[in-house]
């Protein structure tokens, strides 16, 4: 079990949590980061890997990947760590005369005080929405059936059957034909929820015969024994059933959002989101901070530049707590030479 002192826990290594290292090493702080997921990156890494992001500033084109391994290099001359796989499990308050530390617990029962606790866990915890008409699809999980898309390669010169309506249903339609060696689209009805324009090229991909879109069908039962064989679906409208073989089954339902112990932390909530302040993005408990797509507040857009922003100025009351009367030192990284030593640009 370990116990640690730090400046800044954050809870969720995405993007957000991964910024807020960079901007807490500028000032001097230290930080530790806390996921329950099995590598760092949040939902960029674990859902939508080689999907790539537009509206990052200066940076014109890269993948989701991409832009974690960006902010990884960012942080390296920083002080900090990272702990996988655990879950902040409870929050405690250490009352102080003049400014109160939080007490954190993990999952894995370790111990951290903090004089701030930033929460970044983007949408919560998620998970993604099963087939509901399927006993135990999980059974064929990693043998052929999936929830997501973390290597394009892995779909290469097989029969993928893809489930969904949605964005991600058509996003991947679309990404993996071509790679794909054939893909059958599979939904309840002829209208998509997605993009109009990703659902004009999957259309596109239909009339040219590289993908067969299959409506109104739903999943009626999977075939295989060890490992996935294909699937039977079933006409909405007539009742007949088809078996279609396949190699790989993608069902892209979407996501079911928890917030997780969060919720029970007394802390104020709005359209399930935690409500924060545009001065410092504190929550309504002093030394709780909430930035990027968690929180919200007037006008609040979930975008990793705005979750950018929003930590940015939280780190700025974080180091308040950490050195009480004490000005926040404030310096350009262009010719602040005390950053840039702290950075491992200059001698």
């Amino acid at each position: 079990m370990i116990k640690k002192e730090v400046d800044i826990l954050i809870i969720g290594a995405g993007p957000v949590g991964l910024f807020t290292v960079f901007e807490a090493g500028l000032l001097g702080l230290e930080c530790v980061l806390i996921d329950n997921l099995d590598k760092i990156g949040g939902q960029c890494s674990e859902l939508y890997p080689e999907k790539p992001i537009y509206d990052i500033p200066g940076v014109p084109n890269q993948t989701a990947q991409e832009h974690v391994d960006a902010l990884l290099k960012q942080i390296e001359p920083f002080n900090y760590e990272v702990f996988l796989n655990e879950r902040v499990e409870a929050l405690e308050e250490q009352k102080n005369e003049e400014i109160s530390s939080w007490k954190v617990t993990t999952s894995d029962g370790n111990e951290f005080i903090s004089k701030s606790v930033f929460i970044a866990a983007g949408a919560g915890s998620f998970e993604p929405r099963r087939p509901p008409s399927i006993e135990d699809p999980d059974r064929f999980l990693n043998k052929g059936i999936s929830y997501s898309v973390k290597s394009k390669e892995k779909y290469r010169d097989k029969d993928l059957l893809i489930f969904g309506g949605g964005d991600s249903a058509l996003d991947w339609t679309v990404e993996l034909a071509g790679i794909a060696k054939s893909i059958k689209l599979v939904h309840r009805r002829d209208e998509f929820r997605g993009a109009p324009n990703t659902e004009t090229q999957m259309r596109e991909l239909v009339k040219t015969g590289e993908v067969e879109l299959k409506t109104p069908y739903v999943i009626e039962n999977l075939l295989g024994i060890e490992n996935i064989e294909g699937a039977i679906v079933k006409n909405f409208d007539t009742k007949e059933t088809e078996e279609i073989q396949c190699d790989e089954i993608l069902f892209l339902f979407g996501l079911n959002k928890k917030l997780g112990p969060i919720a029970e932390w007394g802390i104020d909530m709005h359209n399930k989101k935690v409500s924060v302040d545009t001065e410092k993005f504190e929550t309504s408990t002093k030394g709780l901070f909430a930035v990027g797509d968690i929180n919200d507040y007037p006008g609040k857009l979930d975008l990793i530049l705005c979750g950018f922003h929003e930590t940015t100025l939280a780190v700025q009351e974080a180091f308040r707590r950490s050195n009480p009367g004490e000005r926040v030192p404030f310096g350009y990284t262009t010719s602040n030479t005390k950053l840039q030593k702290k950075l491992g640009v200059t001698d």
